[in-house]
C-alpha cells in the first residue's frame, strides 16, 4: 500500500477547463402501482409516477417517509410487494420478473461515497468497468478523475483524500459506465455547509453532460430546490405532492408541507366573507366555507418595514444579526405569541423599538385547520 502521508494534491482545476464527460443515452424510469413491504409492515403504498430521459428529480420528505427504499427498488436492491418498475420500457421488476441491479445499467452514488479502502482511487473507479479490459478500463476512469480534477489522486487510497475529494472519487465511479439512471442517497449530507455548496454545483454540472436520468434522496427542501427539475415530496411511503420547485413552494398541498419547505408563522382565524382578519391585517380567503375555521400561515421572509403610516403597528422584542439580513421576533397587539421576521440587514430598526410593519401577499398561505 502506498504512502500518501507526504503526497501535495495541487488545486483541481477550474470547474469547466477539465474536459467534458461523456454523455449516455438517458433512459425513462417508470412506476407503476408499486408498493413495498417488510415482513407485515408496509413502507410504500401504490406509487406511481414517471421520470423522464434526462430529468432530474429529488424525493424529498421527513426521515422514515420511504426516500431511501425506493431508490432501493429502483436499483434492485429491494424488490416490490406488488406493482412494477420499467426502465427505458423494460420491466425489471414485477410479479414474475425480476433484473438484478449489475444488469440495470444504473449509477448508486451513496451518503457514505463507499469506496474501497484497500484500493486506490483508480482502481476504486474503474471497479464497476466489467465489459472493457484492464488498460481500457484504466484509460477511461484517468479521464474521469481528470473530469473531477483528481487524477493526480490515481494512486492515493482514501483514507489520503479529505471528504470533498472522496465524494468527488465516489461520482467518478459512478458516472464510467454510463449508466442510463444514477441513483443518489443524500451523497452531499456528509460534508460541511460551504463544501457541500460547492461540491452539489459541480457535480450537477456533470449530471447534466452525463445526461443521465437522476434520482436525487434528500431531506433538504433547499437543496431540493436547487437541483431538480421536479419534486416528489413524500410522507408516511405515499407521493403527497409531485411537480417543479417552485410549485411545491408557493401552492404547497397542505400545512405540512408548507411547513417542511420553510419556517411559518401561523395564526388561527375563520372565514368571514372571503376573508380571514388577523391582528396583522386582512387576507383574501377564496374557496373556503363561510365560517370555516383556517391556519393562515405567514412566511418570515413576507413580513418588511412599512413606510409611513402604512401597515401594522409593532414592538421589536428581539433582533439577531444573520450577516445580510436579520431575524427579529415582533410582539403585536391582540397576538399571544411573537411572529418571526427576516428583513434586511440595513433595515434600520433595533431591538426595543416600535415600528410598522406589512406582509406581502405572496407570503401568505391558508389552509383549513387540521
Amino acid at each position: 500500500m502506498s504512502d500518501n502521508s507526504n503526497l501535495n494534491l495541487a488545486e483541481p482545476a477550474a470547474w469547466g477547463t477539465r474536459g467534458t464527460a461523456g454523455a449516455t443515452f438517458a433512459g425513462n424510469i417508470v412506476f407503476e402501482n408499486v408498493s413495498y413491504s417488510v415482513g407485515e409492515f408496509p413502507i410504500l403504498h401504490d406509487l406511481s409516477f414517471t421520470l423522464l430521459p434526462g430529468e432530474i428529480i429529488c424525493l424529498l420528505g421527513p426521515s422514515g417517509c420511504g426516500k431511501t427504499s425506493l431508490l432501493r427498488l429502483a436499483a434492485g436492491v429491494s424488490r416490490p410487494t406488488s406493482g412494477r418498475i420499467l426502465i427505458d420500457g423494460i420491466e425489471v421488476a414485477g410479479k414474475s420478473r425480476y433484473v438484478p441491479p449489475e444488469k440495470r445499467n444504473v449509477g448508486l452514488m451513496f451518503q457514505d461515497f463507499a469506496l474501497f479502502p484497500h484500493m486506490s482511487v483508480i482502481d476504486n473507479v474503474a471497479y464497476g468497468l466489467y465489459a472493457v479490459n484492464r488498460k481500457e478500463a484504466l484509460e477511461i476512469s484517468l479521464r474521469a478523475l481528470e473530469r473531477v480534477g483528481l487524477a493526480a489522486a490515481r494512486d492515493v487510497f482514501p483514507h489520503g483524500l479529505s471528504g470533498g475529494e472522496q465524494q468527488r472519487v465516489a461520482l467518478a465511479r459512478a458516472i464510467v459506465p454510463r449508466p442510463q439512471v444514477m441513483l443518489l442517497d443524500e451523497p452531499f449530507s456528509g460534508l460541511d455547509q460551504r463544501l457541500r455548496e460547492t461540491i452539489r454545483t459541480e457535480s450537477l454540472a456533470l449530471l447534466r453532460e452525463t445526461r443521465a436520468t437522476c434520482i436525487f434522496v434528500t431531506h433538504d427542501p433547499a437543496e431540493a430546490m436547487e437541483i431538480s427539475d421536479r419534486i416528489l415530496y413524500m410522507r408516511g411511503g405515499r407521493l403527497v405532492q409531485v411537480g417543479k420547485p417552485e410549485e411545491l413552494y408557493h401552492r404547497p398541498i397542505d400545512g405540512a408541507a408548507a411547513r417542511f419547505f420553510s419556517d411559518l408563522n401561523e395564526i388561527e382565524s375563520r372565514v368571514e366573507n372571503g376573508a380571514v382578519n388577523t391582528p396583522v391585517g386582512r387576507f383574501a380567503a377564496h374557496g373556503f366555507a363561510e365560517a370555516s375555521a383556517v391556519t393562515v400561515m405567514i412566511r418570515p421572509h413576507s413580513i418588511r418595514r412599512a413606510r409611513g403610516t402604512d401597515g401594522i403597528e409593532g414592538f421589536v422584542r428581539e433582533r439577531r444579526f444573520l450577516g445580510d439580513m436579520a431575524r427579529l421576533e415582533i410582539n403585536f397587539i391582540g397576538l399571544e405569541k411573537p411572529i418571526s421576521a427576516i428583513i434586511s440587514g440595513t433595515e434600520h430598526v433595533g431591538q426595543g423599538e416600535t415600528a410598522r410593519f406589512e406582509i406581502e401577499n405572496e407570503g401568505i398561505l391558508i389552509f383549513t385547520k387540521a
